[in-house]
């Protein structure tokens, strides 16, 4: 199976140019069953790797661009009257779909970002009282610009919660974005094809769900959490899902690796990835810059 995780990644690759690491972690959460969020400036390729990620899943994908007038139902879907019939007929919203693609998420105002609390915990949407479950598996991948706060709604902790993993892609290195300018010139054709089946991707998460770790790696997740909790620096610290997350994701990193079973290194490398969002660290400090000084306080098993 790690052959289709291969395949994968080079079929990203052919668009995303560079961007081997970002594509390796958008690829853990995507196995880990959680969801991703992808900041950065503009025009340096969050939703191109989102679409080209959607594009590569033999399934459903959905757009969603978010906007301060979007309504929470023209996320989760709404009952619309059917006069031939006499009785409300359900309309699906964008969300029931294999891949959601939420563009600018932090443009939507706070009602509408609630709307996509309860599917990315519990895969399920609740209308008017019915709770209806998405389509399997399910992910979402959402870009926002951190830089730009005019006509944004900065994302609530509990949303930033529900991300497995939080990254930025950067800007691209002088070779990199030579390459992209040949690209166009000799117009190669970068039109992407599916390489891997839902049935397929549900069994990849069933097989990183069970990469080993080991009880000593186990406390070490614990202890650098925990640490988040008590630090003096640190406001807000990282919450058990967090735990569980950082836990999926190392599983999901070791299979990529191409191993049955999570090392230090596989956590050391995910934390920051994976902890950042998450807490909310004391006076301004800097979250990455705090998190790395925990990495270096903590003993590693």
């Amino acid at each position: 199976m790690r052959e289709q995780i291969e395949v994968l990644t080079q079929n990203l690759a052919r668009t995303i140019v560079g961007k081997n690491e970002a594509i390796r972690l958008v690829l853990v959460a995507l196995l880990s069953g959680g969801h991703a969020l992808l900041e950065d400036v503009p025009g340096v390729g969050k939703t191109l790797l989102a679409k080209s990620l959607a594009r590569s899943l033999d399934g459903k994908f959905q757009r969603l661009q978010c906007t301060p007038d979007l309504l929470p139902t023209d996320i989760t879907g709404t009952n619309i009257w059917n006069p031939k019939s006499g009785e409300f007929t359900f309309l699906p919203g964008p969300v029931f779909a294999n891949v959601l693609l939420a563009d600018e998420i932090n443009r939507a105002t706070p009602r509408t970002q609630s709307a996509l609390l309860e599917v990315m915990e519990e895969n399920q949407v609740t209308v008017d009282g019915v709770s209806r479950p998405v389509p399997q598996p399910f992910f979402v991948i959402a870009t926002q610009n951190p830089i730009e706060y005019q006509g944004t709604f900065p994302l609530p902790e509990a949303q930033m919660d529900r991300f497995m993993l939080s990254l930025s892609l950067g800007y691209p290195s002088a070779q990199e974005e030579l390459e992209m300018l040949q690209n166009l010139q000799q117009n190669r054709n970068t039109e992407l094809q599916p390489c891997i089946t839902l049935a397929e991707l549900q069994e990849l998460r069933r097989i990183c769900s069970q990469i080993r770790v080991e009880t000593s790696l186990q406390q070490y997740i614990l202890e650098l959490v925990r640490a988040t909790r008590h630090d003096e620096e640190i406001t807000l610290g990282v919450s058990p899902r967090g735990t569980v997350a950082l836990q999926k994701a190392t599983q999901a990193l070791a299979f990529i690796s191409g191993r049955d079973y999570a090392i230090p290194d596989d956590v050391k490398f995910l934390v920051p990835y994976v902890l950042c969002h998450r807490l909310i660290p004391r006076g301004g400090r800097n979250a990455r810059s705090t998190v790395d000084r925990l990495l270096r306080s903590v003993p590693i098993p």
